[in-house]
């Protein structure tokens, strides 16, 4: 038998093996938010306040781009990525704790998956993510959004947020890895994500920024995101030039380079850690 013959049925046992040890850190995450539901009601008050701030408090004075009816319907797609990217902020914080804790260590000892944790981590916020997308989609509804652009789009919508919460979710991995220290890491990713959020097309329209922040939010990969569930959702997105071929290509190059780039750090991160 061949090196290689061998070689491949190790390395898909180590796949196989490494997948259930995610699965087991996923399940032990999860369990903790049903004992402590708290946490997860917190986290829900957070996008509720944005969505009645800005549709209440704010909506009477933005000019809409053409196509949009009521503010309501150009700011819920921004608003639910805004949401999937604060919140993928929990799994920073999570593993800050961990590491706080000692937890990450006993991960170390034990022989499970050098990924196991992070895949663990990752996948258990994806799943609380997704109540709270739900969640926030409910409130959206209250205030006067639907879906007008079928049901294939919509969930065409529902996994863009999912593939960008997963993405961010390794973003903010590397962050904690990074900084270690719970105060620090809820500082460090809170400071990253609110000019990112605030300087794109999530809440209001480009057009109305100053110029130097309109070519920052241009090329922001959070504007590319509420644009395409703008598409999605209402059939409109307020960007001049392109197309939704273009706009889909450019958020999936997006998503598929944050991953590349910071799955395999935080994986190093972690397995560097002393």
């Amino acid at each position: 038998m061949s090196a290689v013959a061998v070689q491949q049925p190790m390395t898909a046992n180590r796949a196989v093996l490494s997948f259930f040890d995610s699965l087991v850190v996923a399940r032990r995450n999860l369990t903790q938010i049903v004992r402590i539901p708290a946490v997860l009601v917190f986290e829900l008050v957070q996008p509720v306040m944005f969505v009645l701030l800005f549709v209440y408090v704010f909506g009477g004075n933005i000019i809409l781009p053409v196509g949009f009816s009521t503010y309501t319907m150009y700011l819920m797609p921004g608003i639910i990525i805004q949401n999937a990217i604060f919140g993928s902020t929990t799994t920073a914080i999570g593993i800050a704790e961990d590491l706080k804790s000692g937890l990450v260590d006993r991960f170390r000892s034990l022989p499970m998956a050098r990924s196991a944790m992070l895949a663990g981590r990752a996948t258990s916020d994806l799943v609380k993510n997704f109540i709270l997308l739900l969640v926030v989609i409910g409130i959206g509804y209250l205030v006067g959004f639907s879906f007008e652009n079928g049901f294939v789009n919509a969930l065409a919508m529902i996994v863009l947020v999912m593939a960008v919460s997963f993405t961010f979710s390794w973003v903010m991995a590397a962050i904690a890895l990074w900084v270690k220290k719970l105060e620090a890491v809820q500082a460090a990713a809170f400071t990253g994500i609110f000019p990112l959020v605030f300087m794109s097309s999530a809440l209001v329209p480009v057009e109305g920024m100053d110029g130097w922040v309109q070519v920052i939010a241009r090329n922001n990969p959070i504007s590319h995101w509420a644009n395409l569930a703008r598409v999605f959702t209402v059939g409109q997105y307020p960007t001049s030039g392109g197309s939704t071929e273009e706009l889909i290509l450019i958020s999936l190059a997006w998503i598929i380079g944050l991953v590349a780039v910071f799955m395999p750090l935080s994986i190093r991160l972690y397995s560097k850690l002393t």
